[in-house]
């Protein structure tokens, strides 16, 4: 497997981070050495001086060379002292750094201690008026709880008043409603004598109205069935005499002449339809079922068709009376009917009015 060959950045990483560490640590024991070095006393010039001797030169030669030596060592001993000078400035500054380090550390202490002081003074304060609120909050409560004492013992007291009181109109109430109750059981007992009474005389009054009702309804029955009797009675006699004066036409038509027929014909043609149409009314009111919407005035004129045997096929309403269940009730009367044996023997030109005409009924034409 290739290994991938580390960047530029990752190759001076690690040495970079290794000399910044060195000169951090060469610059802290630097510090600590100028702070840690006792002040010096100044020091003084040194003069060091060597002799040569030289026997193969000549006496100024060696003046010269002494001389030169000794400008040599003048120069050494200045440039030694500039150095010490450099190295003593370099020291007292270190010095006073150090100095300034330690003043500025000591007014931090002094701050914090100032800052704590306060902090505590504050706390103190705070501890101080969260006593004095805890002191006044359960003076408060205590005050209110003496309150609430108070109050109860007056409501204690108000309530027991209100009983006693309450107690006192009780019996009073019920003495009331004792002597009341006694009162109304006499008032009752009196009231019931004399309903007795009046119900005895009243159930005696009723009965003999009832008796009176109902002789008055057995009479009245007994008078609407005689004349409902006597009408069904004269309803029948007339129909019966219109269809025996129908028949005797008839057969007078039938037993004639020809001439006679015609004559008779032209003499009760209005007289023999006007009686077939009472015949179609009467037969009609016999199989009539009254509907409870029918009334007095209503008018429905009906289509009907009829065979020469006098059976008849089909009835309509032609002109409604505005009310449906009255002509329905007209219709099915006339329907009933059937077939009319009257109508048989007829000449053809006599029926042909009959094969489709119309008639006009009321509640009062069925209702023969």
């Amino acid at each position: 497997m290739q290994q991938r060959e580390p960047s530029a950045s990752e190759s001076y990483f690690w040495p970079s981070v290794w000399a910044i560490g060195l000169h951090v640590l060469v610059f802290a024991l630097l510090f600590v050495s100028f702070a840690m070095t006792p002040e010096l006393p100044p020091s003084k010039p040194i003069v060091q001086a060597t002799l040569y001797q030289l026997k193969s030169k000549s006496q100024a030669t060696t003046q010269t060379n002494q001389k030169i030596a000794g400008e040599a060592k003048k120069t050494a001993s200045r440039q030694t002292e500039v150095e010490q000078l450099e190295q003593k400035k370099v020291e007292q500054e270190a010095v006073k750094a150090a100095e300034q380090k330690k003043a500025d550390a000591a007014q931090k202490a002094e701050e914090a201690r100032e800052a704590a002081e306060a902090k505590k003074a504050e706390a103190a304060a705070e501890a101080a008026k969260a006593a004095e609120a805890k002191k006044t909050a359960e003076a408060k409560k205590a005050e209110e709880a003496k309150k609430a004492a108070e109050k109860q013992q007056a409501d204690i007291a108000k309530k027991k008043a209100e009983e006693e009181k309450k107690k006192a109109e009780e019996e009073a109430k019920k003495e009331a409603a004792e002597e009341a109750k006694k009162q109304a059981a006499e008032d009752a007992k009196k009231k019931a004598a004399e309903e007795a009474k009046k119900k005895a005389a009243e159930d005696a009054k009723k009965k003999a109205a009832a008796e009176d009702a109902k002789k008055k309804a057995a009479e009245e029955a007994k008078k609407k069935a005689a004349a409902d009797a006597q009408k069904k009675k004269a309803q029948e006699a007339a129909r019966k005499a219109a269809e025996d004066k129908k028949a005797q036409a008839l057969a007078e038509l039938l037993s004639d002449t020809t001439e006679r027929q015609q004559a008779l014909a032209d003499e009760q043609g209005d007289q023999v339809a006007g009686d077939f149409d009472d015949l179609i009314r009467l037969r009609a009111a016999e199989g009539w079922a009254r509907p409870p919407s029918a009334r007095k005035g209503m008018t429905v004129v009906l289509q009907i068709n009829m065979l020469p045997d006098g059976t008849i096929t089909n009835v309509s309403v032609a002109r409604s009376s505005g009310d449906g269940p009255y002509d329905s009730s007209a219709v099915a009367a006339v329907k009933n009917i059937g077939r009319l044996t009257e109508m048989q023997g007829m000449k053809p030109s006599d029926f042909n009015q009959y094969r489709s005409f119309k008639m006009t009924f009321t509640p009062e034409d069925l209702a023969l």
